[in-house]
Parts: C-alpha cells; structure tokens; sequence
C-alpha cells in the first residue's frame, strides 16, 4: 500500500509541475551586453567602475547596471565616455576592444546611447554656444547667428547614417536580442535658459533644445530602419533639464553641479533612462529612486 502511495504522490507531483506556468520553473538570466557613450557609462558619477578602463570613466550607477540589477541580468558593460559608432568597429583607446566584440549570438538584450559624440557636432554645439554665451553676457543669439543650420544639417546627413550601420551591426551580430537605443535626456528648457548656470544666451537656448531633438529624431529613425527599439526620453524628461534645482533636474549644470563630467545624468537621470529602457522592452522589475551625492 505504502508503494502505491508514494507512486501516487509523484504522479500528482508530476502532474502539478507539468500544469504550472513556465515561469514557475527556475530560468537562466538574461545575457545584457550595454554599449554606448557617456551617458550610458554615466561618466563622473560616483563610486566609479574599477573594472572599466580608465579613460571611459565609467561608474556604477548607470543605467545598465540599474537596469541588470532590476531584472537578475548578467551584464557585460563596455560603455565608454566620449563614445562614438566607429567605436563599436574599433578600438577606442589603446587596450579597449571595440564595443561590437562584446556582442554575440547569445545576447538577449543589448542597449546603448550613442550619436550624441559623433562628427564632434551634438558636444561642439554645447561647448560653442556656451563659450559665445558667455562673451556675449547671456543675450541674444550668438550661436544661432554663427552657425545656424550647420548643425542639424549634419545630424541628419552624417549621423544619422552612422547610426543605421551602428544598429544593422549590432542586430547582425545579437540576431534574437531585444535592442535599445535611448534618445537622450533634455539638456536644456525649451526657452528662457539659466545663464550662468547653463553658460548659453537666452537666445541660443531654443536653437539648442532644437538641435537636440535633431539628433533624437535622427536616433528615433535609425531605430526604425534597423528594427531597433527606440527609447523616447523627451516627453518624459520635460522639467528635468539642468536649469531645474538638485533633486528635480536629471542633467547637471555646468555652474553648481554635483557631477565633475558637467551637462550629463546624474543618477536620477540614469535611473530614469533605464526605468523607460525597461518599460519599452517588457523586461519588468523596477528601479528605485536613487540616492544623490550632496551638491
């Protein structure tokens, strides 16, 4: 009798087991390989990366580690600061593999930033408008009367290409793998600015807030043309720009920021850009609130 029991036993066992949702049994994690700039890397965020390469200032409050920690993901991070989409192809610096070999068949999400670097166009326009800025006091619109469409004109001949070969590589390299591009986060308002903070003239600072969605527009359609995801942080960063006070904005200022890499995320803004990662790909989890350094 006790046999038979025992054999019953099992049988319902197996039976429970075999009707249970396959979430219920035990699953490998997810293989995340994180590519991309700066703002992937999250460069000058405290505590640092000590497995990164130097030069990539790299730290562990980006996006990507928020990101594995939220789902269980074992990540493979080569994000690297002042990135550009031939650095996927090659090295960056001497002893850093170029981003792509990171990448194989296994990957089963792969994210990143990357654009904002590339042709120098989306920074110079930030280092440019800031310096005229300055000259001219915070007025008018010397940056605009400088350069006007030079800027976005190359975003959209330029990079925006590159992205396109950039995505069809990482697709053909990670065929089965949810991939991600993430715009990136507003900088500045739409209007008004807060010179010094921001050293831009209240006139260069919607012609800058343009060229930024450019350049979003430009990583929104390479994500299209390659079946990439796109990650859209303009709608939800609005308010959050480095104009805002500690604790509301997720970009730091140039003057009284709390980041020594200025005009990047902070940890709210990594944390957001990797909550909106994890909604546009159905990965689940969720990122909580971070922590600020004191200003």
């Amino acid at each position: 009798m006790r046999r038979y029991l025992i054999a019953a036993v099992a049988a319902l066992a197996a039976a429970a087991l075999a009707l249970a949702p396959s979430g219920f049994a035990s699953s490998a994690p997810l293989n995340y390989v994180a590519l991309g700039d700066s703002y992937s890397a999250a460069s000058g965020n405290i505590p640092p990366d000590l497995t990164a390469p130097l030069l990539c200032l790299r730290s562990v409050r980006n996006y990507p580690h928020m990101l594995a920690t939220a789902t269980g993901a074992h990540l493979t991070d080569v994000t690297c600061g002042g990135a550009e989409t031939k650095d996927f192809f090659t090295g960056q610096y001497p002893g850093v593999a170029p981003q792509l070999n990171a990448v194989g068949s296994s990957a089963d999400v792969v994210t990143m930033t990357i654009g904002g670097n590339d042709s120098g166009v989306f920074i110079d326009s930030i280092v440019e408008c800031g310096a005229l800025g300055t000259l001219s006091l915070g007025q008018g619109s010397p940056c605009k009367n400088t350069y006007g469409d030079s800027f976005d004109t190359t975003i959209r001949t330029v990079t925006y290409p590159v992205l396109v070969n950039a995505l069809t590589a990482v697709r053909k390299a990670a065929p089965h793998a949810k991939v991600a591009i993430i715009g990136y986060p507003s900088i500045l308002p739409p209007s008004g600015g807060c010179f010094p903070q921001m050293p831009v003239a209240s006139g260069d600072v919607p012609y800058l807030d343009e060229e930024q969605a450019t350049l979003n527009d430009a990583v929104r359609r390479a994500a299209a043309a390659t079946g990439a995801t796109y990650v859209d942080m303009t709608q939800v960063s609005q308010g959050h720009d480095a104009c805002k006070a500690v604790g509301t904005r997720w970009v730091e200022p140039v003057v009284g920021t709390t980041n020594p890499v200025v005009v990047h995320p902070n940890p709210l803004g990594e944390a957001a850009m990797g909550t909106q990662t994890l909604q546009a790909l159905g990965l689940g989890g969720s990122i909580p609130t971070p922590v600020l350094p004191i200003g």
